[in-house]
């Protein structure tokens, strides 16, 4: 591959590496208790993209759910084809490592 293809295609690389990806950071709630905030938000995730992550962060100790905001799931119905498409999916769970 041309190094000049290569830089060309560097964009779409980060792109696709981006979308898929679900981010966690400390939060804490109002009683003082520190938490993770995880936003999995975008077309390439799913809500079970947020528990992945949460899992993950809490190292296998487990987690509670304190909240979560977002785009609920389409109907069936709603669906284009079987596929949900269309608008930007918001996804976030707050959680409390155990």
């Amino acid at each position: 591959m041309k190094k000049s293809h290569f830089i060309n295609c560097l964009p779409l690389i980060a792109l696709a590496a981006l979308a898929g990806c679900a981010t966690s950071q400390t939060t804490y709630l109002n009683n003082g208790e520190q938490g993770l905030s995880i936003d999995c938000s975008g077309e390439a995730n799913s809500w079970a993209s947020c528990y992945e992550k949460a899992d993950a962060s809490c190292a296998g100790t487990g987690y509670r759910i304190v909240g979560t905001d977002g785009t609920p799931a389409p109907k069936e119905s709603d669906k284009t084809l079987g596929v949900d498409v269309g608008n930007y999916k918001n996804r976030s769970v707050v959680v409390v490592c155990k």
